[in-house]
């Protein structure tokens, strides 16, 4: 019987211990933090740096820094573009399955 309302108060504590925190640990990560999807980050943007590295949660590709046309993947190379920039990148399957359709951010009103 103790182990039943054991679990059970855990069940009923846990929504009220995870709403005092902003983060949780799957999603809404920080920077730095590991990440499996890019949709697990506050950025919006789950990096690797190789493909035998681990993937964590990096800042959004500035204006003439180097980008990745956003993907299904939601891993990779090269962050996407901040909101409001375009990736000038090859966008052909090609570029796409090589991992080599980087490209640079550039703002489309220029």
């Amino acid at each position: 019987v103790l182990p039943a309302c054991l679990l059970l108060a855990l069940l009923l504590l846990a929504p009220a211990l995870s709403s005092q925190h902003e983060r949780g640990l799957i999603f809404n990560l920080d920077i730095g933090e590991l990440c499996m999807q890019s949709a697990q980050c506050k950025s919006g943007c789950c990096h690797r740096v190789n493909g035998l590295s681990l993937a964590r949660c990096a800042p959004m590709a500035a204006e003439f820094q180097e980008c990745s046309p956003r993907n299904i993947y939601g891993v990779y190379y090269k962050c996407p573009c901040e909101k409001g920039l375009t990736c000038d990148a090859d966008k052909t399957i090609v570029g796409s399955i090589t991992n080599s359709d980087f490209g640079v951010c550039k703002d489309p009103q220029d």
